[in-house]
């Protein structure tokens, strides 16, 4: 505890900061100070821009083999200035890192405010409609409120087609073959396409006929975390002649009965999420479902004109709150580059904050979460994100 360890990937993220007591394995190097310097300085050091771009210089090796050579690391200059602006650097980092962090945390909040509200337009308009003075009546589902009156139920199969996708894989030796383009799992993201790189599949006239997209197909993956089980996006065509993989389902609808977009809205809705998680076949920390479940969800059907009108909404309320909240998460990608550009400045000399750090107040850690990770390093989870803070000075 209190050393510095080289991990494989230092070279990316910097020298990382022990805070545990324990034992490494080989692969790793353990550094700590031979003379007197502030643990905390060198934590800022070693996580600044400046600084890690300077380990590359010390990589050996290529692509996943790539480490850094800790005889060359050895031999390189670190700027060490006196004690003093040492404690002054930390203490001026510490301070505006524990006002940035609140700053962040205050924008993350803000930002699941925000998607809290969307869903709840989305809720409220799908399942009720925008004219909240209708007559309204028991939904039958336990799950659901009220719901207008003049709205029926249906299920998915009675009102579209379930198409399935390609199997990959399979055998069609024998048979004449052309390459088309398909849609994997990973293309079909919560509420969106992503298309930067769709693979070719060599596939039978047959095979393309069954599985080929058309615009205003709802696709949905059959498989994933169980809180995003069901949510879909619509295909609009964009990749003519596109194929998809049997992971994911092609939703067609009767469109003279439901609008594709008013789907995805039943989807993504609470009234969604509760079926389809009540219905999927769950493993660890993942769920899945399939084309007859698919076929069985029940179906809020109000007229078309109604349909239109809740797209539409839901469309306008979710662009003004989609702004905002990107508004938020642009906030906070600035104040991490300013972040980082003060340690930056402050650990390679350009600015001088002994007089500004001499006046700050005395001001207690809000966390000890201040010890736990690395400048610029953030939680797999999106959680908080801590300063690197060992003020003791240490002799070896």
């Amino acid at each position: 505890m209190g050393d510095f360890v080289i991990s494989l990937r230092s070279f990316q993220g910097g020298i990382e900061y022990a805070r545990e007591q324990g034992i490494i394995s080989p692969a790793y190097t353990v550094l700590y100070p031979a003379q007197p310097v502030m643990h905390g300085y060198l934590a800022w050091l070693f996580k600044s821009k400046p600084y890690i771009g300077n380990l590359s210089l010390h990589v050996t090796g290529i692509r996943q083999g790539q480490t850094i050579d800790y005889e060359k690391l050895a031999r390189a200059a670190l700027p060490t200035p006196p004690l003093p602006e040492q404690t002054a650097i930390v203490r001026f980092l510490d301070h505006a890192g524990r006002r940035i962090r609140r700053y962040i945390r205050a924008k993350r909040k803000l930002i699941t405010l925000l998607n809290e509200q969307k869903q709840a337009v989305i809720d409220r308009a799908v399942t009720c409609g925008v004219n909240r003075a209708v007559r309204l009546k028991p939904s039958g589902l336990h799950w659901l409120k009220d719901i207008p009156a003049h709205w029926r139920f249906a299920r998915l199969k009675d009102v579209a087609v379930v198409q399935t996708g390609l199997t990959l894989g399979k055998d069609y030796r024998g048979q004449v073959t052309a390459i088309w383009p398909y849609l994997r799992v990973a293309n079909v993201q919560h509420g969106r396409l992503d298309l930067t790189d769709v693979k070719s599949i060599d596939v039978p006239a047959s095979e393309v006929t069954r599985t080929t997209l058309r615009p205003g197909d709802v696709l949905m993956t059959e498989g994933g975390d169980i809180d995003k089980l069901g949510r879909g996006c619509v295909w609009r065509g964009e990749i003519p002649g596109c194929l998809h993989q049997n992971h994911i389902f092609a939703v067609r609808c009767r469109q003279d009965v439901l609008i594709p977009d008013f789907l995805v809205g039943l989807m993504v809705s609470r009234h969604g999420r509760t079926y389809f998680q009540l219905t999927a076949k769950q493993t660890t920390n993942l769920a899945s479902t399939n084309s007859g479940t698919l076929g069985a969800f029940p179906i809020l059907i109000p007229p078309l004109n109604e349909q239109r009108a809740i797209t539409q909404a839901i469309k306008v309320e979710a662009s003004r709150i989609d702004a905002a909240a990107s508004r938020a998460a642009r906030e906070i990608d600035i104040m991490r580059e300013y972040r980082a550009r003060l340690v930056a400045d402050l650990v390679t000399g350009k600015l001088d904050v002994r007089g500004a750090a001499a006046a700050l107040p005395d001001e207690a850690d809000d966390s000890d979460v201040v010890e736990q990770v690395a400048l610029n390093v953030e939680a797999e989870d999106g959680g908080e994100e801590a300063e690197p803070n060992a003020g003791e000075e240490v002799e070896v």
